[in-house]
């Protein structure tokens, strides 16, 4: 069975930079996805950033050139580094995990529906 716990959510003025952390445990196969998406109050879930365990990634457009998805596979750990936060980047944040795929280059993340393995998140506030 899978975990995923997330990490390094809180309050942040725009402007500022927040780290994200992703400590996974449980996963055995070599071939996967993992992604970080996140959910507004009142709004839907959408993809914010992907990475497979060839170090591929893709971004949502309204990160690119502001977050950057990396993980560490000596600690089992995903990352999201987040700068030039702005208030519209208010949400919770989820780290997911896909077994068995492939991430689109030249993609976008999606909602997350094909992801099997979901931590419980992390809030992050941006003031304005």
């Amino acid at each position: 069975q899978v975990q995923l716990m997330e990490s390094g959510g809180g309050s942040v003025q725009a402007g500022g930079s927040l780290r994200l952390s992703c400590a996974a445990s449980g996963y055995t196969g070599n071939s996967y996805c993992m992604g970080w998406f996140r959910q507004a109050p009142g709004k839907g879930r959408e993809g914010v950033a992907q990475i497979d365990s060839d170090g591929r990634t893709n971004y949502a457009d309204s990160v690119k050139g502001r977050f950057t998805i990396s993980q560490d596979n000596a600690k089992n750990t995903l990352y999201l580094q987040m700068n030039s936060l702005k208030p519209e980047d208010t949400a919770m944040y989820f780290c997911a995990n896909r077994p068995n795929c492939e991430v689109a280059v030249s993609g976008r993340p999606g909602s997350g529906n094909t992801y099997r393995y979901w931590g419980q998140g992390t809030q992050v506030i941006v003031s304005s």
